[in-house]
């Protein structure tokens, strides 16, 4: 397997595909996933000649479980340091949910030198939490009941999430047994200390003055049936706060849709990075 060892001493798993000649096209992957989320993009991206990485967070997938550092600024961090061990240039960085919040997070806190365009989808930027200047965002309980379900019965509440994040409670929707399954595999791969840490990452971080920081070509995606991330109270206000970025509405779309609608995102997402 590919890993870098961060200045901490913790070993991160990445994969580097396709051609080293391409473009490279970076992926940071949501919560409580690993960097198999994003199998659809990585083989389509890299069978049209781009070089394709994503690596699993710290405390998921197949990267070390440390017991403390699970926060945004050393996920930021850590994504740093893949990029520099990789000599990354010209990037076309995508994150979905956190791995969003863990994109803009990097470009606030380490500049956008590397950056060429940004691509942020189902992403929990600027705030998720609901607060008196944030009244479309979740209330605090919602993650708190995250937080019960993920220490007392992750397999189960894992697998019971599937439901919301991909629209299958939706009535009509057909169920994909296999996208459930691999969403459990993926959670339990990694560690139950690190995707507790990081639900208070994704929930209760404000990204504002990240998204202000993003200077580079961006494009949002979110679908308007979005369960897990509500698109008021995140897209919405994201595709303001950086500046000349193009917002896209998949109708119906869930949280999950870079999977269940790959076909229509991926030609979306080349679109915008040939455009």
């Amino acid at each position: 397997m590919s890993t870098i060892t961060t200045k901490d001493g913790t070993n991160l798993f990445y994969k580097d595909w396709g051609s080293k000649d391409g473009q490279p096209v970076l992926f940071s992957h949501g919560w409580p996933l690993s960097s198999d989320a994003w199998d659809a993009q990585m083989l389509y991206f890299g069978l049209q000649g781009y070089r394709v990485i994503a690596h699993d967070r710290r405390g998921h997938g197949r990267s070390d479980q440390p017991w403390n550092g699970n926060n945004m600024d050393q996920y930021a961090d850590d994504l740093a340091e893949l990029i520099e061990k990789l000599d990354l240039k010209d990037i076309v960085m995508i994150g979905h949910s956190t791995g969003g919040g863990e994109v803009a997070h990097y470009i606030g806190r380490h500049g956008s030198a590397r950056v060429a365009k940004v691509v942020l989808v189902g992403a929990v930027p600027p705030l998720m939490l609901k607060t008196e200047a944030n009244p479309e965002g979740v209330p605090m309980e919602v993650f708190d009941s995250i937080r019960a379900g993920t220490a007392n019965n992750r397999s189960q509440f894992y697998y019971d999430l599937t439901l919301p994040f991909y629209g299958f409670n939706r009535e009509g929707v057909t169920v994909n047994e296999g996208f459930r399954e691999s969403f459990r595999l993926q959670g339990l791969a990694g560690g139950i200390k690190g995707q507790y840490d990081c639900i208070r990452e994704f929930s209760e971080v404000d990204y504002t003055d990240d998204l202000k920081a993003i200077d580079k070509p961006t494009l949002i995606i979110h679908g308007d049936d979005d369960q897990i991330v509500p698109i008021k109270a995140t897209a919405e206000k994201a595709a303001k706060l950086v500046k000349g970025s193009i917002f896209k509405v998949y109708e119906g779309g869930q949280h999950g849709l870079a999977q269940t609608q790959a076909d229509k995102f991926n030609a979306d997402v080349l679109g915008f990075i040939r455009g």
